[in-house]
This record gives structure tokens, C-alpha cells and sequence, in this order.
């Protein structure tokens, strides 16, 4: 099942994709798409309806974030062993967090802003996990049972603001819109394997990132897990698990992206976004 939000900003409804790739409203079902709305016991309620029965969405109507009030954005660095080597950073030992703020977070075809006083903006295409349970100490074994399920996520960075205005992960990370997710949530159940999935970016058409997650460090029921030892995970946050190779600092000379460029992401089986990167007024 792929789960949307549709319409205007602040005023997204819930749907779901039919057969056809159409947007039907679940309005008449639930108010909206949020943490609540992913737990097994309500996904095996939005399975038993029949998309048919559902009114169609406008036709061209904005595509949201799958998840309405997401509570936190945990973002995992160095997660690919490619990308490491790239940037010429040691693999970590355990797995290295931080946070994007929650204003960061943008729809999946909505423009990403550049701040004023970028120099270096970047890309970083993401497997995004959804979590679905409220999760605090779980077992790797167990850590599947908690996600609702997957998303793209574009963990987007000012690199200068990152790493030459006092070397902080935050100030790079979270700018406004730096945080596109979607365009859909794809259920766990249609995901054999997260372990085994392709990731590919481009920008204006030109191919910079083409890898698979089985390059992850940390895969994802270890980072899962890992997390839940710390704080807990609440229905509704989201896991970026790391980027593969290609980011525009890793380009020789490095590959910026420019106002007016448009950078397509493709994860399998999770559809496509695409984000114009315009300046910020």
C-alpha cells in the first residue's frame, strides 16, 4: 500500500495510491495522515477498503509529506561505505547521529530553498524508515515489527554552514525545506528486502549518485535497534539511514548545485521526487 497527503501546505489531505497510480481521498476514513494512522492495527483497516470505493484526488494536486506532525528526524552519517571512502572519512564504530529540525521538513516536489550566503549546497538521497510502534529497547530481531514503512528522503546540506561556521552538523542540516520526503510511504510489507534496494540521483539528468543499500555500515534493523537504546521512537519519526556515494562535495572539482538546477531522486519501489533548488527571498 503507498500512502499520500495531497493538497495545499497546512491543509494536506490523507490518501492512497489505487492500482492505476491515482490518488483517491481517505478523507471519509481518517482526518489525516499521522503517527496514529500507521499502526498495524489501523494500516489492516486502510487495506480492507477498496480503492475503487475512494473519490479521486484532483487531478495535478500538490503531493505533501506522507506523514502528517512527524516528531523527529534522526539522520545517520557516514552510513555507506563508498561515501566514507569518497569524502575520505574513517568508518564509524557505532553509528553517528543527528537531527534535522522539524522546519527542514519539505514536500517531495516542492522547492528546496538555498539560504542566503550558500556556497555549497548539497544532496544526499536517503531510504527514509517510518517508525510505526512506539519502540525503546527493541532487539534487531524485533526491529522490523516496529516500522510502518519506507520512504525517499533527501537529506539536503550546506556544506560551508556545516563544516567551516564552527563544524556543526545542525546549522548545514536544517535549513528550511532541507528535509523533502516522498512522494509516497510505502508499506514494510511491500519491501522484501531494505537491504537490497538501488538509490539513484541526478541532477539537471546527469547521473551523480547510483548505489544500493547493501552498502550501509549500519544496516537497518541494527540502527533501528540501536536508536531505541537511547531515546524512544514514536509512530511517525523518521530514520534517514545514510546516503551512498556521489554527494556534490564528494565531485572533483566538487559539483554544487546551482540555483534553477533540479535534482531527481529514485529509490526502487519507492517512486521518485524531484526538487528545483531556487534562492531563498
Amino acid at each position: 500500500m503507498k500512502i499520500v497527503r495531497f493538497g495545499p501546505p497546512g491543509a494536506e489531505k490523507p490518501g492512497l495510491l489505487d492500482a492505476a497510480g491515482r490518488v483517491r481521498d481517505l478523507s471519509a476514513h481518517l482526518s489525516d495522515i499521522t503517527g496514529a494512522a500507521l499502526s498495524p492495527e489501523s494500516l489492516a483497516r486502510l487495506r480492507a477498503i477498496d480503492p475503487a470505493t475512494l473519490p479521486l484526488a484532483p487531478e495535478g494536486a500538490r503531493l505533501g509529506t506522507p506523514v502528517a506532525n512527524i516528531g523527529k528526524v534522526m539522520c545517520i552519517g557516514r552510513n555507506y561505505r563508498e561515501h566514507a571512502a569518497e569524502l575520505n572519512n574513517d568508518l564509524p564504530t557505532e553509528p553517528l547521529l543527528f537531527m534535522k529540525a522539524n522546519s527542514s521538513i519539505n514536500g517531495p516536489y516542492d522547492d528546496v530553498l538555498i539560504p542566503r550566503g550558500s556556497v555549497q549546497m548539497d544532496y544526499e538521497a536517503e531510504l527514509a524508515v517510518i517508525i510505526g510502534s512506539r519502540a525503546k529497547y527493541v532487539s534487531e530481531a524485533d526491529a522490523f515489527s516496529y516500522v510502518a514503512g519506507y520512504a525517499i528522503i533527501d537529506d539536503v546540506s550546506e556544506r560551508a554552514f556545516q563544516r567551516d561556521r564552527g563544524g556543526q552538523m545542525t546549522k548545514g542540516k536544517s535549513g528550511d525545506t532541507f528535509a523533502p520526503i516522498g512522494p509516497w510511504l510505502v508499506t514494510a510489507d511491500e519491501i522484501a528486502d531494505p537491504q537490497n534496494i538501488r538509490i539513484l540521483t541526478q541532477v539537471d539528468g546527469e547521473t551523480r549518485q547510483n548505489g544500493t543499500t547493501a552498502d550501509m555500515v549500519f544496516p537497518v534493523a541494527e540502527l533501528i535497534s540501536y536508536l531505541s537504546q537511547f531515546f524512544t521512537l514514536y509512530p511517525g519519526d523518521v530514520i534517514a539511514t545514510g546516503t551512498p556515494s556521489g554527494v556534490a562535495g564528494g565531485m572533483k572539482p566538487p559539483g554544487w548545485v546551482k540555483p534553477g538546477q533540479v535534482v531527481r531522486i529514485t529509490i526502487d519501489g519507492l517512486g521518485e521526487q524531484r526538487s528545483r533548488f531556487v534562492p531563498d527571498a
